[in-house]
């Protein structure tokens, strides 16, 4: 049995998968707070013809958990995390994580961030403030006080991907697992009047995309000649 023309689609499939990953992480360069995707690839050997077969698998998307830079803003709704905690909100299809802190306050007093989305506490309850109360400080552990007074903790979560998970709007994550809240303060916290960046690095990534771009147009005119040559000899076979 031909296995070129196989092994070169498999080759074809990941590089396919690789460029898609590199033009979405691009895409979010400037969202606030967002994670770039990885791809880790394993190679597959097969078996079931007289010799070896090594095909390339179509890959495993990773997230990459390094921190962006941070930008001051000087609001006071603004926050940034550091550390390994994310921040969460719930949506209309449930709750998610995030490091974008780009907060706003609603007419009924509800913490929302930039997608219209509540601010949860470690309990993944909604925080409710007054519009019209004053300013809001936010401390290192997410205590919230306006007027002098303690409204409760914004929420800080690890979470787990190593279980799987779905990205959702802007910088959102859902991990498969359940997320557990943040108790240690020491290294993790929130600073107010800043806003995390995106760890992606455009330059490397474009970098990156042109070279997989080039690798599979190669791929593809590799694979073409293997297909050509196997129907070369099916008809010469064929013909005896």
């Amino acid at each position: 049995m031909a296995t070129g023309s196989f092994v070169a689609l498999s080759g074809l499939l990941a590089l396919d998968l690789r460029m898609a990953t590199l033009a979405n992480n691009i895409a979010n360069a400037k969202t606030a707070g967002y994670r770039a995707t990885g791809v880790n690839f394993n190679s597959l050997v097969s078996d079931t013809a007289a010799f070896e077969t090594v095909f390339a698998s179509t890959g495993k998307n990773h997230v990459n958990l390094d921190p962006g830079g941070l930008t001051r803003t000087g609001n006071p709704l603004d926050i940034a995390v550091q550390g390994d905690g994310f921040l969460s909100f719930a949506s209309p299809n449930g709750s998610y994580y995030s490091r974008d802190g780009r907060l706003t306050i609603s007419d009924s007093g509800e913490i929302l961030n930039s997608l219209g989305h509540q601010l949860l506490n470690a309990e993944s309850a909604p925080i409710i403030v007054s519009p019209s109360a004053g300013k809001i400080e936010i401390s290192k552990n997410g205590t919230l006080v306006q007027d002098g007074t303690s409204l409760g903790q914004i929420g800080l979560f690890k979470i787990d991907l190593g279980g799987g998970y779905t990205r959702t709007s802007g910088s959102g994550l859902i991990p498969t697992r359940q997320a557990e809240p943040l108790d240690d303060f020491s290294r993790n916290g929130l600073i107010q009047g800043y806003v995390e960046e995106s760890n992606v690095n455009p330059i490397t990534e474009m970098v990156k995309l042109i070279q997989v771009t080039r690798a599979f147009e190669s791929s593809s005119t590799f694979a073409n000649k293997v297909l050509d040559s196997e129907m070369e000899a099916i008809r010469a076979l064929g013909g005896r």
